[in-house]
């Protein structure tokens, strides 16, 4: 399930690019801001904010089934009210994203911008955080995962699969069919081996910062390398 934010229109524009969020337009990691403001504000406890924090430990480090961590995680706010989360988000965007954005992403957007490209952020992170980057960022769409509410509270679900690994590649092949972009002309900026899977989807692949399993296989293959400050 795609979370669309905008609904420009990809008519009139030469091609498609895709931005992740997290490590590849900003240096912060919008979940683990999110779950240091959520402690910081009282609506987490401390064991669960350890356990977030041990779960992106464990994810950084590969030791881990990467899915299983990312469900886990998103676990955590169950019985939140929405309004809390929507606060929640707009304090880390505000005070960490978008001051971590890097100067050269805001550069590179500007270029595609000035092509007549259609951008859009293709993400793991949530609705609330992805809609008020795109915001400040003049971003077209946005792609993402999406959190489950019931009666103005989160699940502790996800509304479908989170955007991550292979779904993001699943996410954006529908997303161009949809709008008839051709994927041979689209680009996705990425930094993990995670996005392997999309990376290798479209016609201009570009490795953000790459961690170490992802810069190999870029070198493998040729892939742009890419260090932003």
């Amino acid at each position: 399930m795609g979370t669309i934010f905008s609904g420009n229109s990809y008519s009139g524009k030469e091609y498609i690019v895709f931005f992740d969020l997290d490590l590849t337009i900003s240096g912060a990691i919008s979940g683990n801001e999110m779950a240091r403001e959520a402690f910081r504000k009282n609506h987490v406890s401390g064991f669960h904010f350890a356990k977030a924090l041990y779960l992106s430990l464990l994810y950084k480090l590969n030791l881990k089934d990467p899915h299983r961590i990312i469900y886990e995680i998103v676990s955590w706010v169950k019985k939140m009210p929405e309004k809390t989360m929507e606060d929640l988000s707009s304090i880390i965007v505000i005070e960490k994203l978008i001051p971590a954005v890097y100067s050269d992403a805001k550069a590179e957007i500007e270029i595609h911008r000035k092509k007549n490209a259609h951008i859009v952020i293709l993400s793991s992170a949530i609705k609330q955080i992805c809609s008020k980057m795109a915001i400040d960022l003049n971003i077209d769409d946005i792609i993402c995962s999406d959190l489950e509410t019931e009666n103005g509270f989160l699940t502790g679900r996800s509304n479908g699969p989170l955007c991550f690994g292979e779904e993001k590649k699943i996410r954006l092949l529908e997303y161009c069919n949809r709008i008839n972009a051709r994927t041979s002309d689209a680009w996705y900026y990425g930094d993990s081996i995670s996005d392997l899977a999309v990376l290798s989807s479209v016609g201009n692949p570009r490795c953000v910062n790459p961690d170490r399993k992802l810069r190999k296989t870029a070198e493998k293959r040729g892939w742009k390398i890419l260090i932003w400050h």
